[in-house]
């Protein structure tokens, strides 16, 4: 692996283990995430790197849901992952001026909520 994309990852894990409420935390918005997400399309060699950083994140919010009882998201059964992350980067991009600057947090929930709310 390439040491600025080991790099890049080590970083971007930091950020996810920061503590609520500090910078690092908030500074993950949903450009960043929507640019590991592009990425793990458009790179041929690192691009496994960068879909792991997109696709964890995301599923950590669907688990997350999950355990809390939450029957509001319906994920797709099949390829959940890849199925959500397309949705996740259709969803920046159909307002992308104000959506890239929220929180990934925010644009996860915002894709869960408008694509698979359940029936």
């Amino acid at each position: 692996m390439r040491p600025v994309i080991l790099a890049a990852l080590l970083g971007g894990l930091a950020t996810f283990v920061a503590a609520p409420g500090t910078a690092s935390a908030q500074a993950y918005s949903a450009h960043d995430l929507l640019s590991a997400c592009t990425v793990a399309d458009n790179d041929s060699r690192d691009g496994f790197v960068a879909e792991l950083e997109c696709e964890q994140y995301i599923m950590g919010f669907v688990h997350a849901l999950a355990e809390t009882g939450d029957t509001s998201i319906c994920a797709p059964a099949r390829n959940t992952a890849d199925e959500i992350r397309w949705a996740y980067m259709r969803w920046v991009h159909q307002d992308y001026s104000t959506r890239k600057g929220l929180s990934a947090g925010k644009a996860v929930m915002g894709t869960l909520s408008d694509n698979f709310a359940c029936q």
